[in-house]
């Protein structure tokens, strides 16, 4: 099934209409991001990878190898998040508790429809192979944590967390993988539009 994103009227010009008209500063420390002395160019790390967002050129741009996956390939789910995080992230710490899909504001949408994650997807890629998850994982700036036969939390924006959990194929069960919000993601993300693209963004990038 094709993965669609969700048409918002939340768009571009509006986001950067807004970022323009905060402060760099207060930006920069509600979003765990830095900035030029001029306040122009906001760097934001992203899987591991650093981006440039100018404010007044409106683009993003990295030097990473693995950008073109981000601003090309997956751009429909990889700009408007982290834009909007800009204009919404709180300077709260994570409270390490995680929280399922259908428990966040707004979470019925990811259980229906083209909207649906593919996370059986995943569970195809990776159900024999958790070595592989591992690698992947790591090219993409994600920590291992202690979950399932093996787990993953990737920083798709920086005070916004995700984990992947993998649990391998045996005997009895088919390979599945879950992912788990941290609690706070609804306070950093004000909306449900752009969490379910966080949580596509990184499955999807798990495929690539």
């Amino acid at each position: 099934m094709e993965l669609v994103p969700l048409k918002t009227v939340h768009g571009e010009e509006k986001v950067w209409n807004l970022i323009s008209e905060l402060s760099p500063v207060d930006i920069c420390a509600r979003a765990g991001v830095t900035c030029d002395q001029g306040g122009k160019i906001f760097t934001v790390r992203s899987f591991g990878i650093d981006f440039r967002l100018s404010a007044s050129q409106r683009s993003i741009s990295s030097d990473s190898p693995l950008a073109s996956l981000f601003l090309e390939q997956l751009k429909d789910f990889f700009r408007l998040p982290m834009l909007w995080y800009l204009t919404s992230a709180k300077d709260i710490p994570c409270t390490n508790r995680l929280i399922k899909p259908i428990d966040v504001k707004g979470g019925q949408r990811f259980f229906s429809g083209t909207h649906v994650l593919p996370l059986d997807k995943l569970a195809e890629k990776y159900g024999k192979d958790k070595e592989l998850f591992l690698r992947k994982g790591a090219e993409l700036g994600a920590e291992v944590v202690g979950h399932g036969d093996a787990a993953l939390r990737f920083y798709p924006l920086p005070n916004v967390p995700i984990t992947l959990i993998l649990w391998l194929e045996d005997e009895e069960f088919p390979a599945r993988v879950d992912l788990l919000f941290d609690s706070t993601c609804d306070l950093q993300i004000a909306l449900s539009d752009i969490i379910w693209s966080l949580a596509t963004l990184t499955a999807l990038v798990m495929l690539h």
